[in-house]
């Protein structure tokens, strides 16, 4: 715990750092953000510990030595490789929602342990870019790495850069199961598939596309199956797109990762 005047403790406080910032025996931190939250709001100083994630799959407990409005020099007291990220890595490809949808996608679907998260085009996506897109993805990249410090992941799940529906199905036939939610599937559900696989340790990678606001068109539905996606039924009713990315995530999670 990290020690505090006055004999009060706190859940000790999690930073990020590229592996760069890492050394032997020393961590060096320079991130401004960072710092002035360390010195002005969580108000340590040399001899607080810390945990510090490097992103990947290694965290470590650290000291601090010295630290300025600039610079932070930790030493290394432990190191682990993190046991709680998921051993199943699910890629959510989803058809890109109007206004602040997608950081409500973005910040639960983290949370509930997604890998990677990939802004598509669909046919029926309302959103255009316009040039300035980029902006989109840095601020949804943000809400990202919040997520996980909040739920004290190490590894910052990635949102890729927007792409058009052809680009990702051929992206995401490199997983080894690609699934995709759809209104109009009435017998297979997402359960189903998940249950009917015979070695499903060997499933390692999960695409799951979620349409947008207007749903999937018939093309694209044709498009998904003749790449070798699974269309799914995720109940009885039909989810919000800021929905139904959440649920199967977290469908997905609770077949793959607890019951083994």
């Amino acid at each position: 715990m990290v020690r505090h005047s006055g004999g009060k403790e706190r859940q000790m406080s999690r930073f990020f750092v590229t592996q760069d910032k890492i050394g032997d025996r020393m961590i060096h931190m320079d991130d401004r953000g960072d710092l002035k939250h360390m010195t002005k709001v969580l108000r340590l100083r040399p001899g607080d510990e810390v945990d510090i994630a490097d992103g990947q799959m290694w965290e470590y407990r650290a000291r601090i030595e010295e630290i300025g409005e600039d610079y932070c020099e930790l030493l290394i007291l432990d190191k682990q490789k993190n046991a709680a990220e998921p051993e199943t890595r699910i890629t959510l490809y989803q058809g890109i929602p109007k206004q602040g949808k997608m950081e409500t996608i973005v910040q639960k679907t983290v949370e509930l342990g997604v890998f990677r998260i990939v802004p598509v085009f669909m046919d029926r996506t309302v959103v255009v870019d316009r040039g300035g897109f980029h902006k989109k993805i840095e601020r949804w990249q943000k809400v990202a790495a919040e997520a996980v410090k909040q739920c004290r992941r190490v590894i910052i799940p990635e949102v890729g850069d927007a792409v058009r529906m052809p680009e990702a199905l051929r992206e995401a036939a490199g997983s080894d199961l690609v699934l995709i939610p759809y209104e109009n599937e009435e017998k297979t559900t997402l359960r189903q598939v998940l249950t009917s696989i015979p070695d499903r340790e060997e499933i390692r990678s999960i695409a799951v596309f979620i349409g947008p606001e207007g749903g999937f068109s018939d093309k694209e539905i044709e498009a998904a199956e003749a790449a070798g996606a699974r269309s799914v039924t995720l109940g009885k009713t039909i989810l919000r797109t800021e929905t139904a990315g959440v649920a199967a995530v977290a469908m997905i999670m609770y077949e793959m990762e607890m019951e083994k």
